[in-house]
């Protein structure tokens, strides 16, 4: 059997939708957690209290930068982790919970809140609300080949990660005028409606077969622009689209 890799999932603050995505990964996520990958940090289903050192953290969910056992948390995150991922639109963007006010029964000094990409240095962005199942599993198969594949493996997981890594350099902002300016003002939407099913709150209806964005709904969670086939996959990806999609369907063999 190759050597797996450590795989942690840290929760700071989000509904675990993203975890739940990850899970539904069902028969495909018991074959990563049997062939490439120790699960050795997740609230949900691990009994580790602190946070260890790790080859991938999966991070899900914005800081609470009213509370400093989260701040403490993502910094520790950091430094014990190779590679870092948001998981989901509330880490990569803020989400929904950047319009927090506070107030919650339970925690009413919760306040503020911030995307991951605020305090930390982040590697990889998986955006949407919630990510896909498929995408999910598709990027913790790419890094274990980045990590441990051959010459050829890990060319291919480079190139099927560097679009998700250039989303993290580009920053801790997304919204519905990405899909404006970055797809339909370049003349690549092909109207397939993917972004108008993607956005959780509605604020994107096809009209005439092309979408048009309330920009008062949009909430900034990137998840619209993530599932545009035509958004920021490049040209390298797409060439070697078939090799890729071969490595991974190989590597989720039972």
């Amino acid at each position: 059997m190759a050597e797996k890799i450590t795989v942690g999932h840290v929760h700071m603050s989000g509904c675990t939708g993203c975890l739940v995505s990850f899970a539904d990964n069902y028969e495909g996520l018991l074959t990563i957690l049997d062939k490439y990958a120790d699960l050795v940090y997740c609230l949900t289903l691990a009994d580790v209290r602190h946070i260890p050192e790790m080859d991938v953290a999966l991070v899900e969910g914005s800081v609470c930068i009213n509370d400093h056992l989260s701040v403490e948390e993502i910094i520790e995150t950091r430094k014990n982790s190779k590679i870092v991922v948001a998981l989901g639109g509330c880490a990569c963007y803020g989400n929904i919970t950047r319009f927090c006010r506070g107030g919650q029964m339970n925690q009413p000094q919760h306040e503020g809140f911030l995307p991951i990409g605020d305090l930390i240095d982040v590697d990889v962005y998986i955006p949407g609300c919630a990510p896909t199942p498929q995408q999910i599993r598709n990027v913790c198969v790419m890094a274990y080949l980045l990590l441990k594949g051959n010459d050829e493996q890990k060319a291919l997981a480079g190139a099927y990660l560097t679009p998700f890594m250039n989303l993290a350099k580009a920053g801790t902002e997304a919204c519905g005028c990405d899909i404006m300016t970055q797809v339909i003002n370049q003349g690549l939407c092909m109207g397939c409606g993917s972004c108008a099913a993607a956005c959780p709150v509605r604020a994107i209806s096809m009209e005439y077969g092309k979408p048009q964005i309330e920009r008062d709904l949009c909430i900034k969670c990137g998840a619209c622009y993530a599932q545009c086939p035509r958004s920021f996959f490049s040209f390298d990806v797409v060439n070697q689209y078939e090799a890729i999609m071969d490595a991974i369907d190989a590597a989720m063999q039972p």
